[in-house]
């Protein structure tokens, strides 16, 4: 099972693109078995809050698409929380969402978070685990 964690760049970034790399593995996520989102409450609640800015005017309808999305296919966890120092305290949901479920954290934002190496960009994600 290859379980993964979405920072909330990857969610808003599919929503806006469905050819990127993003929107590429919500697909991924979609059509294998063998691959699992985990998310958190605060997660959850911080993808809702983004995805309502009005400065992305993303449309209920679109709102309600992503977020269905999630809950059909990720699993709501209550994570362990780490100790470890990161550059932006707000990014710690994803962080040990991802430790707690021993997960991919696929982020557009990798300067927020330690050099691991199962914290990656999406497009990197992609090239690993898409030949599948």
């Amino acid at each position: 099972m290859i379980n993964i964690v979405l920072d909330t760049n990857i969610i808003i970034s599919a929503v806006i693109s469905a050819e990127g790399n993003p929107a590429k593995i919500i697909k991924m996520v979609s059509a294998d078995e063998n691959m699992q989102i985990y998310y958190s409450s605060a997660i959850f609640a911080e993808y809702k809050r983004v995805l309502a800015y009005e400065r992305l005017n993303f449309s209920e309808e679109k709102q309600i698409r992503a977020i269905n999305l999630i809950e059909k296919y990720g699993i709501s966890i209550q994570p362990e929380i780490s100790k470890i120092p990161l550059p932006d305290e707000s990014d710690r949901i994803f962080y040990d969402t991802a430790k707690t479920v021993n997960a991919y954290l696929i982020t557009g934002n990798l300067q927020h978070y330690p050099e691991e190496p199962h914290i990656m960009p999406p497009a990197r994600f992609v090239e690993i685990f898409r030949k599948r």
